[in-house]
């Protein structure tokens, strides 16, 4: 393999496993030594991209000079054009604003070619039934997510029980007809699933889980997998977790 198809791979390879990835495992993808991995790292920092680690701690791209809007080909204009169309149906007011506002600056930045793909994109989004409206601000969910910050949530369960609990928030998954919040509740200990339609109440918490939601993030759908042998998003388990653990208990 030439060296800038090597280089061009590599810069690949480290958008899309998860940082930090270790020397070991980008050497092993590329089929070179180590040696000649950690040249090729030196070569794309001197050629203005943004590496951080080092050799023995993994390495994390944090800014890509090499991924301009242009670079998109045209399948890949497709499908940003139906995810953020998608976002604007299903997400609730400030999502849909973002994913609005998301792809005119990302059309703004394209060539006239490339702008004309998205004018003109195959992909057209239609919802028959009115997206749901939720009580719950789903812009306090997600801060709290980001910030790794509690919140305090009123709860009420299919059979009509009402909580007052404290959680940390871990991910929203939009499912097919339902928005679903994963976190760990504090008064039960323990990983919990809540549906944000039956969520009465929501404030700030008082305890910050900083630097624990990824970690916790994964675990969770580890366990979800292991206890269902399925994975939780595809359509077998969206169901199963519906039917069987959708609820929280009390």
């Amino acid at each position: 393999m030439a060296k800038s198809d090597r280089l061009f791979r590599l810069m690949h390879l480290m958008r899309s496993l998860r940082p930090p990835v270790t020397a070991g495992d980008l050497a092993r993808e590329l089929g070179v030594s180590q040696r000649t991995l950690y040249r090729d790292i030196g070569a794309l920092r001197a050629s203005g991209a943004r590496i951080e680690g080092e050799a023995g701690f993994g390495y994390t791209l944090t800014e890509d000079y090499a991924l301009p809007p242009q670079s998109l080909s045209q399948i890949e204009i497709e499908a940003l054009v139906l995810g953020l169309s998608e976002v604007r149906l299903r997400g609730d007011p400030a999502l849909s604003e973002a994913a609005r506002n998301a792809l005119a600056k990302i059309t703004a930045s394209l060539p006239e070619e490339k702008r004309a793909q998205i004018e003109h994109s195959v992909g057209l989004v239609h919802r028959y039934l009115p997206q749901k409206q939720y009580e719950a601000d789903l812009s306090l969910i997600r801060q709290a997510c980001w910030q790794e910050r509690a919140l305090r949530l009123g709860y009420r369960d299919r059979q009509g029980r009402e909580t007052l609990r404290e959680i940390w928030p871990l991910a929203i998954v939009y499912l097919d007809k339902e928005l679903m919040l994963l976190a760990h509740c504090r008064l039960r200990d323990a990983f919990r699933q809540f549906l944000v339609g039956s969520i009465l109440s929501l404030d700030w918490g008082q305890t910050s889980f900083r630097p624990r939601r990824v970690p916790m993030l994964r675990d969770y759908l580890a366990e979800l997998r292991s206890r269902h042998e399925i994975s939780p998003y595809c359509e077998e388990g969206r169901q199963m977790m519906a039917e069987k653990e959708i609820t929280a208990p009390p």
